[in-house]
């Protein structure tokens, strides 16, 4: 079934948006969340042994489960489970932030709820670098920084400070946790200002030049990338000579090389696959984007190709067109008008 699925992606079929991706356990898990059963995320969450896993798997989970009860539930019958704890403070911070985006009234509420529930996470799970990851998330939520804990000094002088010491934690549980360094970004972003993009960029290039080969850091330069893009393109034609610049090539040439290339095919996370294939794609790079492209498989996710249509629903669309132009071009074909 999966091959055949694979099969169907490079023929050219449609591509779906589905937040587990080729992670069929996460999936049968998400199906009985939805129905309000917790039993398969607990057996799934039992059988989870890699950090990269465990993380992407609860933070999947977590944004299931932030409309329902079911977490709590399963809290209220094992209060002593330590993965239930986490589960619940991966909850809050999901609830937390989306509050802020609705700029909802009980914000504040919900942070301090998550504040809290995260700090007894990192006490019932001292090994586990997510309940770290979640109070990392928490802080974009203070983007003037009235927090101590948010403003700590940079490991680097050309850094600004932050919540550095959060990502220590993490970063001594699970070294170049993929998710902390993105949250970290998101607290960057969240401080406002087109300096502050520039120091996002710093930030990047920075845990980019730490990470060692296969690490997804890799990639964050290009988020970078695609967040200025988002702010500043207007959707103008003209602003895709931002993907052309030389720093541009040689970033998604890098993340290539240095991720894509040196990581087994389980671990890629679609976001960074789409990103990548994104990346190599704007920056005329068709044959390389082709191999990205095919182990995106059936799958998609709407970010980054979202931003490249003042319509978010043709999203797919945009991923389509810009597959077909690089398997077309890997092929030796003529490739057809860009989008």
């Amino acid at each position: 079934m999966a091959g055949g699925r694979r099969l169907m992606a490079r023929d050219g079929a449609r591509p779906s948006y589905d937040p587990a991706g080729p992670d069929h356990a996460l999936r049968a898990a998400l199906q009985e969340l939805r129905t309000g059963r917790w039993m398969a995320m607990r057996a799934l969450l039992a059988e989870t042994t890699r950090w990269w896993q465990w993380t992407q798997r609860t933070q999947v989970l977590a944004a299931a489960a932030a409309g329902t009860d079911v977490v709590r539930a399963w809290l209220t019958e094992e209060p002593d489970s330590a993965h239930a704890v986490v589960m619940h403070a991966r909850v809050g911070v999901e609830r937390a932030l989306r509050a802020r985006r609705e700029r909802h009234r009980r914000t504040h509420e919900l942070w301090i709820e998550a504040w809290d529930a995260a700090q007894s996470a990192t006490v019932a799970a001292p090994r586990d670098p997510v309940p770290w990851v979640c109070l990392l998330a928490l802080a974009q939520l203070d983007p003037e920084q009235r927090w101590e804990e948010h403003r700590i000094a940079a490991p680097e002088p050309m850094l600004p400070p932050g919540p550095w010491g959060l990502l220590a934690e993490a970063g001594k549980r699970d070294p170049f946790n993929r998710e902390a360094h993105h949250r970290m970004l998101q607290f960057l972003y969240a401080r406002g200002g087109s300096g502050r993009l520039a120091e996002a960029a710093g930030y990047a290039q920075w845990a980019a030049g730490q990470a060692p080969p296969g690490s997804a850091l890799h990639l964050l330069p290009l988020y970078v990338r695609v967040e200025r893009y988002r702010r500043d393109s207007g959707h103008d034609a003209a602003l895709d000579l931002h993907w052309v610049v030389e720093e541009a090539t040689r970033e998604a040439r890098r993340a290539l090389h240095s991720w894509f290339e040196r990581t087994e095919p389980a671990e890629r996370g679609l976001p960074d696959l789409n990103h990548l294939a994104h990346a190599l794609w704007g920056s005329l790079q068709f044959p390389e984007a082709a191999r990205v492209f095919d182990a995106i498989g059936p799958y998609f996710t709407p970010p980054p190709w979202m931003y490249r249509t003042p319509d978010r629903d043709r999203a797919v669309e945009v991923f389509v067109q810009a597959r077909d132009r690089c398997r077309a071009a890997a092929k030796g074909s003529r490739p057809g008008p860009r989008p």
